[in-house]
């Protein structure tokens, strides 16, 4: 007797309660129907989205601590450790080189400021210091020093990442350094309490739907859709530049490690839509630690290049910083030579490494730059602040897609990249299996089989160096 077809409904039902992207994708149409009908209900959830991300905030430090020191004892060798940050930062730099460069070309070509005629003394500039909360930007030397905690426990309280990478390379070089015999039991304490950060961040996802759908309601019934028509142009060139960016990307990929950009994002939709509705990257910074560990990147790789691209490698916003910069130069009838389009690239290019965690990162930057130039009034940086938030999708999208393709980029570099295993699971051959608590009887929550994350586990990945730690158990092996 052939076997029944589930009804059309049922179908539905079922995909909306298995599939996390399904759940996203309805919450963030739900929002922006309820944002735009009832602007005030809609900023009446906005605590919905921002509970989510304090939840996810608060286990990203220990997260990052975990993958660090576990990486580097399993390696076995804190000079490839060294080598991997040094060829992350070179890349960095030339990736952000690049969108800032684009960016600047297309503001050029497309000329968004071009015959607005803003009167720069009619902008009320102390919206900009009430956007910023009087802040600025570090200093090299503030910044480099901040990076550098006064306290173990500060670290971790303040959610700094650049000081929790220190202090995770610190404890795995002392713990590289004793050896298994003297501290046998560390390094599987802090694997195990990986095992739990990643559980937490488990239960705290299955809350993503309320998030996206706070943050989306708040955001349209907040700023309404009317900054799409006053700002039109500079919005499409921006998004268009963004796109450009990530083709480059892709490319990049493609030539130097045969991967495909497009199948990474149907690989991690779920993610990208979260990270989009939420207006925030960190949101699924450790999902994206996960996928990444398991698309065949090495645990020290990854641990260390996603989290530092948050601070050094945001493509996005250099993208918005450098059309930006010429929108307000145009709107107020100022012609930036060549030379002086120049100045703003290195200008961007040290002001755009010292955004991470400053509130109201980009119109201090876009201030600074306007400074050095000597010929944009301060006030003008004042005409982005309606279009501001509008700009978050394309920020968050390049940003995050630009700190990934970090990841796989330097792992292939450094011989870190289980390219075999990273073309079966972004083809879909291995299915993706999070970390989850079990039942209370043992069983697995998850009914696609055991859990397997790191790519280590696979008989075609490349071997690391010898560990210190050879009779130590661990977590990367289990399948």
């Amino acid at each position: 007797m052939p076997q029944s077809v589930p009804s059309l409904p049922r179908r539905v039902a079922r995909t909306l309660r298995t599939s996390l992207f399904a759940q996203v994708a309805c919450a963030l149409v739900i929002g922006v129907v309820v944002g735009r009908l009832w602007p005030h209900a809609g900023s009446a959830v906005q605590p919905l989205g921002d509970g989510f991300v304090r939840l996810i905030k608060a286990m990203i430090a220990p997260l990052v601590f975990c993958v660090v020191v576990a990486g580097i004892t399993k390696a076995g060798d804190l000079k490839a450790f060294g080598r991997i940050g040094l060829k992350a930062l070179i890349w960095f730099e030339v990736a952000t080189t690049v969108a800032l460069v684009v960016g600047l070309l297309a503001g050029n070509l497309g000329g968004p400021g071009i015959g607005m005629n803003v009167d720069p003394d009619k902008l009320d500039a102390s919206a900009v210091d009430e956007k910023t909360g009087g802040g600025e930007l570090p200093s090299t030397s503030e910044f480099i020093l901040h990076s550098l905690p006064d306290s173990a426990v500060g670290a971790f309280a303040e959610n700094s990442l650049l000081q929790v990478l220190v202090l995770s390379c610190l404890v795995g070089a002392a713990l590289l350094h004793l050896g298994h015999t003297k501290v046998p039991a560390i390094l599987p304490a802090i694997e195990q309490a990986q095992e739990v950060v990643f559980a937490v961040v488990g239960f705290i996802m299955k809350l993503a739907p309320l998030a996206v759908f706070g943050a989306t309601a708040h955001l349209v019934g907040e700023y309404g859709l009317g900054a799409l028509s006053t700002y039109g142009k500079l919005i499409g060139i921006c998004y268009a530049v963004a796109l450009l960016f990530l083709v480059l990307l892709g490319l990049a990929l493609k030539a130097l490690t045969g991967l495909s950009l497009w199948k990474f994002v149907r690989y991690t939709r779920e993610e990208m839509l979260l990270a989009l509705g939420t207006a925030s990257s960190e949101t699924v910074m450790p999902r994206m630690m996960q996928k990444l560990r398991q698309a065949g990147c090495r645990d020290d790789a990854v641990g260390l290049v996603l989290p530092t691209g948050y601070s050094f490698n945001l493509d996005g916003a250099s993208i918005y910083l450098s059309v930006g910069t010429l929108f307000i130069a145009q709107a107020v009838g100022v012609d930036l030579t060549i030379g002086q389009q120049i100045t703003v690239v290195l200008v961007l290019m040290l002001t755009s490494k010292g955004m991470a965690g400053v509130p109201g990162s980009a119109f201090l930057a876009l201030s600074a730059t306007a400074s050095a130039l000597g010929v944009i009034p301060a006030g003008a940086v004042a005409l982005l602040l309606g279009v501001d938030r509008i700009m978050d999708a394309m920020r968050v999208a390049t940003n995050l897609l630009g700190n990934c393709v970090a990841v796989f980029v330097v792992s292939r570099w450094e011989g870190a990249l289980d390219t075999a295993r990273a073309k079966k699971v972004l083809g879909g051959e291995i299915a993706f299996v999070p970390e989850q608590a079990e039942e209370p009887g043992g069983a697995e929550m998850s009914a696609a089989g055991p859990k397997s994350l790191a790519p280590a586990a696979d008989p075609a990945t490349p071997s690391a160096s010898p560990s210190r730690f050879p009779d130590a158990p661990s977590s990367t092996a289990r399948e």
